[in-house]
């Protein structure tokens, strides 16, 4: 299961949207460092297609896609020499497969910052320095760890050396890793390292019901906000964190209109997870049959037998064709034997590249 980290500095509301994220109770007062050990949640990725398959087929079970949330102590300046929790920091979020930054989005005074003012272009520069001089550390120890290979005139050693000079240029020129330029095969040799900041990145602009909040304030802190993250090729989605803890008390029939009391029209959350999902490169195909209706997570331009994998590796290994019905066309149909006469179910072979939202049937040897 692909793993988000949840990052941040500290008290910009990370345990408070992991809260609203998975229904699940960690430490979350108004002080820097509450979180020390890492929480981990699953949570399921809404997708309404799911739900209207499982009728169709009377599933017993409806199982969702799902990504793992990884609430993670807040990082400081310094945090790369190990200020704060830094290097526990660090070592955490090189465990995960993306990065969901937390940006507080809002003024309270009655709600430390760290930095004493509320500045979100500053802040995520402030962890992306961090995340950037941890990974050059990094690079360095790599080189020198080579410089023997490379005297005794070892190939692989001078290839990768190579990369890792690329990368510390870059590093030096202020970029993220994922913004230095390389090649597919120079990647793949520095893909051991796993940095920091490789993995993409969706920024959480943390907002706050009836609070001062910077995109209504019109002083520039905004703009400043969506220039950077445009700048470093991110995402952004504006969450209410608090708003949706507290929505998880609601009733479902009951949310949405509690949401238009509180003034937050849109779910954050629900366009938080879809959005991490799109961050990752990832898409849903589902199986749906009487015992079970299930979404399964691939990245984008998996051909058919590696998404197959997903379910079962002999999917992969003894892949012998697949039958395949868009989601939309099945729920048009009624039915799969609708579907099959109507000609909307198509056979194809190993490299068949799965689009979201196919209903897939592996066959194998």
């Amino acid at each position: 299961m692909l793993k988000i980290g949840i990052v941040g500095l500290p008290n910009v509301g990370k345990s408070t949207l992991f809260n609203a994220l998975t229904k699940q109770s960690v430490p979350c007062e108004n002080y820097p460092f509450c979180t020390i050990d890492p929480a981990v949640g699953v949570v399921g990725v809404p997708d309404e297609r799911l739900n209207k398959l499982a009728v169709l087929s009377k599933s017993e079970k409806v199982i969702p896609a799902a990504i793992e949330f990884v609430d993670i102590a807040g990082l400081v300046r310094g945090a790369a020499e190990g200020a704060g929790l830094g290097n526990q920091f660090l070592s955490h979020i090189r465990e995960v497969d993306a990065i969901l930054e937390v940006v507080r989005f809002f003024d309270d005074p009655d709600i430390t910052h760290v930095e004493g003012e509320v500045e979100p272009a500053r802040d995520i520069e402030t962890v992306n320095l961090e995340l950037a001089l941890a990974d050059l550390e990094q690079v360095r120890a790599r080189r020198e760890k080579l410089v023997r290979d490379i005297k005794a005139g070892v190939i692989e050693a001078k290839a990768e050396d190579a990369v890792l000079a690329k990368l510390e240029q870059g590093f030096g020129e202020g970029k993220l890793a994922r913004l230095i330029v390389l090649l597919q095969d120079e990647a793949a040799l520095v893909a051991h390292l796993n940095l920091l900041t490789m993995k993409p990145i969706l920024y959480t602009l943390n907002k706050k019901s009836g609070g001062h909040n910077l995109d209504e304030l019109n002083d520039g802190r905004a703009e400043r906000a969506y220039e950077m993250i445009e700048k470093l090729g991110g995402k952004y989605v504006k969450v209410d964190a608090a708003t949706e803890r507290e929505l998880n008390e609601v009733a479902d029939i009951d949310r949405q209109s509690f949401r238009e009391e509180f003034g937050v029209h849109d779910d954050g959350i629900r366009d938080l997870i879809r959005g991490a999902y799109a961050a990752l490169g990832l898409i849903s195909f589902f199986t749906t049959g009487p015992k079970e209706t299930r979404a399964w997570t691939v990245r984008e331009g998996s051909i058919a037998p590696l998404a197959g994998a997903a379910i079962h590796s002999d999917f992969r290994d003894k892949f012998i064709r697949a039958e395949i019905v868009s989601c939309t066309d099945l729920l048009a149909a009624s039915s799969y034997a609708a579907a099959r006469e109507q000609a909307k179910v198509r056979t194809e072979g190993k490299e068949y590249i799965v689009r979201d939202g196919d209903v897939i049937l592996f066959l194998h040897s």
